[in-house]
């Protein structure tokens, strides 16, 4: 089995911390690499997010890994939060640069993903894991591809270990992608980001906002099956599923699974790559 990891993101009622602990609960005998927790914009998660990594720590021996973000946080507060994930013994982060929230006029202390992973390797060395984002498809706002790659190296210089893709359903982004960086010189692992398809409306959203292509011949299909829900999931399961296939045939290093806190959708494309 390849080595596999799930992001959750941190809930907010009482509702949706079940919700999250039921669906860790099922991906605890696939023996994750680690699950991964959101950091909410404008730092509206800067107390949910420790709660949820301690959590998930406690409640299912799972390893915990933090995402961090630029947005919202001061560098006093980010340094408060690193400090207090290194006594509890955490050992990665995801360091992220985050989408400013609309009406915020600031990003906070750091513009960039890289000045924050300076930032960590000044503060504490090599302590932490450091990963970082990835965009096989381009990143919504970057000036051009070229520029977006350097971009990325830039995060590796200044210290990332390792880094995880946007979502994407066409393969090809990704080899070309890690064929262009491996042409700058850059070696850390890439791992393919996995979104499972379970809401076809919900999908198109999340893909206008963050940038990612959903190829036409997926959005037709689904389009046909309309309220069709149980059609519309066992298409998605299929075709992630042969994605995944396909990007582990073709070096992969592991796969990452964004999941919403849901495991029925996760779940359905593990079953299909057995």
């Amino acid at each position: 089995m390849p080595a596999l990891s799930f992001e959750f993101y941190p809930p907010k009622t009482d509702d949706q911390r079940r919700q999250l602990h039921r669906a860790a609960r099922k991906f605890v005998p696939f023996s994750p690499e680690y699950v991964s927790v959101t950091f909410g914009a404008g730092g509206s998660t800067l107390s949910y997010t420790p709660e949820t990594v301690a959590e998930l720590k406690a409640g299912h021996g799972l390893e915990a890994v933090p995402h961090i973000s630029c947005v919202g946080g001061t560098r006093a507060e980010l340094g408060e939060l690193l400090a207090a994930y290194r006594e509890s013994g955490c050992r990665k982060i995801v360091a992220l640069r985050g989408d400013l929230p609309s009406g915020m006029a600031s990003t906070g202390d750091f513009r960039y993903a890289s000045d924050l992973v300076e930032f960590v390797r000044e503060q504490h060395g090599d302590w932490f894991r450091i990963a970082v984002g990835a965009y096989p498809e381009t990143h919504p706002q970057a000036e051009d591809a070229f520029a977006d790659l350097v971009h990325f190296k830039r995060k590796v210089e200044a210290g990332a270990d390792v880094a995880i893709t946007q979502y994407f359903y066409n393969a090809d982004a990704y080899f070309r992608f890690v064929e262009d960086v491996r042409a700058l010189g850059v070696e850390i692992p890439i791992v393919p980001g996995i979104m499972p398809i379970s809401n076809f409306s919900q999908l198109r959203r999340f893909s206008e906002l963050c940038g990612a292509e959903i190829p036409r011949w997926m959005q037709r299909r689904m389009q046909a099956w309309g309220d069709d829900v149980d059609s519309i999931r066992a298409f998605g399961a299929d075709v992630v599923a042969a994605l995944c296939q396909r990007l582990l045939e073709g070096g992969a290093p592991a796969l990452h699974f964004y999941t919403l806190n849901l495991a029925r959708p996760t779940l359905a494309v593990l079953d299909r790559l057995g």
